[in-house]
């Protein structure tokens, strides 16, 4: 007998859990690719896009997930032997400097290690140490998936101008974007990147890159940028395919269509509202749980922790009992501890992420924490008790 029979639930940070209206929005035959529907989509598709990461600025549009996203970025701004500067708080940002690396691009990092957020001060040090202008960008993930930290982008880019060096930020917002508060040109962000799969609400497969004057003008700098890549036509398209680079990924456009949908008709303020509600009901019972046993968060600092995913820790190898109890019995999945520990070393079995992000109420919140308690329970976890009562209390306090 298993009680994980029934419709499953994905708590991972990506892909996210995608609404009805979503799926049905791909239950079609393949459109015509040149005329007709799917062209207006697209249109509709960029303007509400801009809405969500704030911006007036442009948006690109790639068949690609996150990684093909800071090839883009990178490919349209920044030249072999030029050098960027990686504030890393973790694997994606560590990641982002791997695929600049590819490039051929010069990468300074300054490490702030899995558990705390970058230091913008750190960051104004370097630059200003940068007399010659080598450094062509800063790279900084707004929400770095791994450890589930939060950074503070506004803080970064008053460090950047304080320095008045010439660097453009970027930031990496693919698990933040629709689910943390982002505002691309209150803050001064000269290129945001994001993804289809995650506060989306739609499969994996669609990358954007919004793109400020200022990363016009470094693009204009650049004599060849690789066809796929170059977002001077996908923002500006004659036609068309150009937004795609070819063949449009058609049942994507038309399931984003309808997530954008869902974000315009809820509104971003209250989306944001929403997850912030929610993910501090999650804390709320992990800390009580807390309170006897070995469970803790990532983040300890609750300014600095995603609403859309939480990384947390667990004497090991619990957090591996747990994920594979609540997977096999309860048909929950929970996030794997993706890259606090060496892959297969004993220490991963003690890491793992709860995603709550995107298409996220009430019942699904308290569903799996119930399943996790549920867990703790059946593995003779220590924990502390109250963790559902905590977590009701701030549900329904809302």
């Amino acid at each position: 007998m298993s009680l994980s029979n029934g419709r499953t639930y994905l708590a991972i940070p990506g892909p996210s859990v995608m609404p009805d209206s979503v799926l049905r929005a791909m239950q079609r035959p393949a459109p015509n690719i040149y005329e007709g529907e799917i062209v207006g989509v697209a249109e509709t598709i960029t303007r509400d896009l801009k809405r969500a990461a704030r911006t007036e600025h442009d948006v690109a549009l790639y068949i690609c997930n996150g990684h093909g996203t800071w090839e883009a970025a990178l490919a349209n701004t920044v030249q072999p032997g030029e050098t960027v500067l990686v504030p890393a708080t973790g694997r994606f940002a560590h990641g982002w400097a791997e695929i600049a690396r590819g490039q051929g691009i010069e990468v300074q990092i300054i490490e702030f290690g899995k558990s705390t957020p970058f230091d913008p001060a750190a960051v104004e040090a370097a630059l200003r140490a940068d007399t010659a202008g080598k450094i062509k960008a800063v790279l900084a993930t707004h929400v770095d998936t791994s450890g589930g930290i939060l950074n503070d982008i506004p803080a970064l880019r008053a460090a950047i101008d304080a320095t008045g060096h010439d660097a453009l930020l970027m930031a990496d917002c693919v698990a933040s974007m629709v689910c943390d508060r982002f505002e691309m040109d209150a803050w001064g962000v000269d290129v945001a990147i994001s993804a289809s799969q995650k506060g989306f609400m739609t499969p994996p497969g669609l990358g954007f890159v919004f793109f400020g004057p200022k990363a016009a003008a470094a693009r204009g700098r650049i004599a060849n940028v690789q066809r796929y890549w170059d977002w001077v036509p996908r923002a500006n398209p004659q036609m068309f395919y150009q937004y795609w680079g070819g063949t449009a990924p058609t049942h994507h456009v038309f399931a984003l269509r309808a997530a954008l949908d869902l974000i315009n008709d809820e509104g971003i303020e209250a989306i944001w509202a929403r997850h912030d509600r929610l993910a501090r009901a999650i804390w709320a019972a992990i800390k009580a749980w807390g309170q006897g046993g070995s469970l803790r968060f990532n983040m300890p600092d609750t300014a600095f922790r995603s609403r859309a995913v939480t990384a947390l820790s667990m004497q090991s190898p619990d957090a591996a009992r747990l994920r594979a109890w609540l997977e096999q019995k309860a048909g929950v999945t929970l996030g794997i501890g993706l890259g606090m520990a060496d892959p297969g070393s004993p220490e991963a079995d003690g890491f793992f992420r709860i995603g709550h992000m995107g298409h996220l109420n009430a019942h699904m919140v308290m569903g799996v924490l119930g399943t996790i308690q549920a867990a703790f329970e059946a593995l003779e976890v220590p924990h502390g008790p109250g963790g559902l009562d905590a977590a009701a209390r701030v549900i329904a306090a809302a």
